[in-house]
């Protein structure tokens, strides 16, 4: 019982120390309803909210392949929803594999303010290494949003198709989430691959929810925070995957990690301000 009580605490967390948290990574399924149920959580954990990336989909709410009015109308929600909260950021999606009404559906949300499309290769059902996904993405950057996409790796070879993908598009910004899972490590290959000629991937972003609350006081700890910076902090942030996990675990895990006060102000909040102009 006591190892149990123990995980809920993970899990859930407690009032945190730091500042302001800007949580990019925040699954809204009932829209308003689960706003409000967020907000609250994040209040309980005595956080400072500064922003919060949010999605409609996720868990049973899917965006599949062929669904398009249903993708249409979920997006919508998520419009409306940040028209009425200026915290809110809302984050749209499409299935790569719709290609015409994909690409449709990403110009229709980009021309209503929408600056972050997310993208989830296990629960979609699509190949990260599959020519419309690259066609998506990079039309996503020629319109000047961000592309956030799921890197739990869950999939054979999530990170080293998500590197290729990374190269091939320069000119889309990319956030990954979950920085690899447990295969955070590697990500480190990014302190060498930017010593090659073309290959800056500045244009490469990490949010750290999951792996984050397993590395706090653990034997790998140190390995993560080597990560961190091997990626460069400035490239990383904090999200909670709501209601998953919530953002008071996160910033409590991160608050407990072994980087300086100034790094942990930046992952929390300073480079999603600086990103999303917020």
């Amino acid at each position: 019982m006591r190892a149990f009580a123990l995980f809920l605490l993970l899990l859930n967390g407690t009032a945190t120390a730091g500042g302001p948290a800007f949580d990019v990574h925040v699954h809204l399924r009932e829209g308003e309803a689960s706003l409000r149920a967020y907000e609250a959580d994040v209040e309980a954990a005595g956080i400072e909210l500064a922003g919060v990336g949010a999605m409609w989909f996720g868990g049973p709410h899917q965006a599949r392949q062929g669904e398009t009015e249903k993708i249409r109308a979920g997006n919508d929600g998520v419009i409306a929803l940040a028209a009425k909260h200026p915290l809110v950021l809302p984050i749209a999606t499409v299935h790569p594999y719709d290609e015409a009404a994909a690409t449709e559906e990403l110009v229709r949300v980009a021309a209503a303010g929408v600056r972050v499309l997310k993208l989830h290769a296990h629960t979609q059902g699509f190949d990260v290494s599959d020519p419309r996904v690259e066609a998506l993405v990079r039309r996503a950057g020629e319109l000047g949003v961000i592309v956030l996409m799921d890197n739990a790796n869950i999939l054979p070879g999530d990170s080293e198709k998500l590197f290729n993908l990374v190269v091939r598009v320069p000119g889309t910004t990319f956030i990954l989430a979950h920085i690899g899972g447990m295969n955070f490590r590697f990500w480190s290959i990014l302190a060498l691959a930017r010593t090659a000629d073309g290959f800056a991937m500045d244009n490469l972003y990490f949010d750290i929810s999951g792996p984050v609350l397993l590395a706090a006081d653990s034997p790998i700890e140190a390995e993560f925070v080597w990560t961190l910076r091997n990626v460069g902090v400035d490239h990383v942030l904090l999200g909670s995957d709501y209601p998953q996990m919530g953002l008071g675990a996160m910033a409590d895990a991160l608050e407990r990690l072994d980087l300086t006060d100034e790094e942990k102000d930046r992952i929390r909040v300073g480079n999603a301000r600086r990103l999303f102009d917020r």
